[in-house]
């Protein structure tokens, strides 16, 4: 079963500063039939104004995952990080018993436009944690390359949560099948361009929430980004 969350239904807030779109309830915006889907809490598609950003704010319990679409975002927090992540970074940073971080655009002429994803742990009240690796537009070039897991294997970032998060690039004519494990579902965020899921087909912003299908095809359209999350 493929239930569809098209872009334009999603919550938006715009601060000036911050152009924001929540595909699950977040802040101001709250909507019972879309509170997360399994242990994915949240994923909201950011756009900050250039020299600005979000001033130092606290976390607790959460896997906060970054993934940059343009520009560049600066990173500090309570660990003595600091960083900068660009398009094809992934971010991690695990709020465990508690962490403060800043998030700002340093760059004073670009917009950054970025997706911040929270998952549910699988344990409370573990100790704060920091990981950032990069991918090559190679390594997801019309397959699905893991880039978050609960282990770090084949080189993907650890995250404390019950998922696994892939990154993939599709061109017209590129295509990846995902086998689903028992008892486990998928959701798909269309990151930018134009894919086709399950024969529908879906444009940047769009997302897919998949249970009960043994596979699932992705074949590119017009330019397609992906992330997939395989969840509980």
């Amino acid at each position: 079963m493929l239930t569809l969350r098209p872009a334009a239904e999603r919550g938006h807030a715009n601060h000036g500063w911050l152009d924001t779109y929540h595909t699950f309830s977040f802040a101001n915006y709250y909507d019972p039939a879309h509170m997360g889907f399994r242990n994915l809490r949240v994923i909201n598609e950011d756009r900050v104004a250039p020299g600005q950003g979000f001033g130092t704010h606290p976390h607790h319990d959460m896997e906060i995952i970054s993934y940059v679409i343009a520009g560049s975002l600066s990173h500090r927090d309570s660990m003595g990080n600091g960083s900068t992540i660009y398009p094809g970074d992934v971010q991690r940073m695990s709020a465990g018993t508690g962490v403060t971080h800043s998030e700002y655009n340093g760059s004073k002429s670009e917009a950054v436009h970025f997706l911040q994803i929270w998952l549910l742990p699988s344990q409370r009240g573990i100790s704060p944690g920091y990981e950032q690796k990069s991918f090559s537009r190679q390594e997801k070039e019309g397959r699905l390359r893991l880039v978050a897991s609960t282990d770090g294997r084949d080189g993907s970032v650890t995250i404390f949560a019950d998922a696994a998060i892939y990154a993939g690039l599709f061109s017209e004519g590129q295509s990846a099948r995902f086998d689903v494990a028992s008892n486990r579902h998928l959701y798909i965020q269309v990151v930018r361009g134009q894919v086709r899921v399950g024969g529908q087909t879906l444009t940047a912003g769009d997302g897919v929430a998949i249970s009960a299908e043994p596979t699932v095809d992705v074949e590119g359209v017009a330019g397609g980004e992906i992330l997939l999350f395989d969840l509980p």
